[in-house]
């Protein structure tokens, strides 16, 4: 049977045991989340617009824009989804000046729909709305990438 510790026996520690943490890296409630990756898709029947962005830098970056042709896109985002591991997946959903839906609407849903069944991961949708005339103002190179992007930034900016 060992003794019990007096009551002052911490204060004997040396000082070097007792070093505080720097600031910011105190430990408060459970571990911070680590980051989730997203690949993002401004939707279209001739192209797909593609970026990636995470919630460690909440920034997304224009990646590519893939042919929008039958099952061939699906084979080409698979691919996509292999290189980047996204634990999620966003779409850009047109909608009417008015919140009106349209055809692209409903094409773009159909979209996210197929991407949730084909990959198992989350799909979210955003309101894209003027995001194609957001990059052609910018000048961007790939409309249709920077289209994904200015989408993926909006979804990255609404989270908590």
């Amino acid at each position: 049977m060992t003794a019990p510790r007096p009551a002052d026996a911490d204060r004997h520690l040396p000082e070097s045991r007792n070093v505080a943490k720097p600031h910011g890296l105190e430990r408060h409630g459970p571990a911070a989340a680590p980051p989730l990756q997203f690949l993002a898709f401004d939707f279209g029947t001739v192209r797909v617009g593609v970026a990636t962005g995470n919630t460690l830098l909440r920034r997304a970056s224009a990646l590519t824009t893939i042919a929008a042709v039958g099952d061939a896109r699906f084979e080409r985002i698979g691919k996509l989804i292999a290189e980047w591991q996204p634990q999620a997946l966003v779409v850009g959903v047109p909608w009417h000046p008015d919140g009106a839906a349209h055809d692209n609407t409903r094409r773009a849903q159909r979209f996210a729909r197929q991407l949730h069944g084909r990959f198992h991961l989350p799909v979210h949708g955003v309101d894209e709305r003027y995001s194609t005339t957001e990059a052609l103002a910018a000048g961007a190179a790939d409309v249709d990438a920077e289209s994904a992007a200015i989408i993926l930034d909006q979804y990255l900016k609404s989270l908590p």
